[in-house]
């Protein structure tokens, strides 16, 4: 990035925002093949990551960590769910709240998930310390903005 005084946009290639977004397009292009095989979306792989870390958790709760409206997760859960990857059920305590838990199926793909991180890391080039370290940089930056806005509280 360069420092601009112009109150024109920036060329894309000197924007952060854009170079973050394309990276995470060109990760989602490695990951999309792998992901077939396992039959997921990324939204989807991302909604079993967060289940693979802590099962049973309610909507609301997953949302937060994926920084999504319930609603946009509805969906994709019904999907996970007619794949036989999850079990929705309501909670007895609280009728309102729908509560997310792994089905055998949906443990099983984890130890097949991990070849997505295999690839990243064998076609971007670069050492597991460096690509650890980016990633630090960039959560420590989306942490700063979100805490700025007052909004989403990042997963722990």
């Amino acid at each position: 990035m360069t420092e601009r005084k112009s109150s024109n946009p920036a060329p894309l290639d000197d924007q952060l925002c854009y170079a973050i977004y394309s990276a995470g397009m060109a990760i989602q292009r490695v990951y999309k093949p792998l992901l077939d095989e396992l039959g997921l979306t990324y939204p989807q792989y991302l909604v079993l990551n967060v289940l693979w870390r802590e099962d049973q958790q309610t909507v609301g709760a997953i949302a937060d960590k994926l920084a999504l409206e319930s609603s946009t997760l509805t969906p994709l859960l019904k999907r996970l769910e007619a794949a036989g990857f999850l079990q929705r059920t309501r909670n007895p305590e609280n009728e309102r709240q729908v509560v997310i838990a792994l089905t055998d199926q949906g443990r099983a793909l984890q130890s097949r998930a991990g070849c997505l991180n295999d690839a990243l890391l064998a076609i971007s080039g670069q050492p597991l310390a460096n690509l650890g370290k980016l990633n630090h940089e960039v959560r420590e930056l989306r942490d700063t903005i979100y805490k700025s806005l007052g909004g989403w509280d990042a997963p722990v």
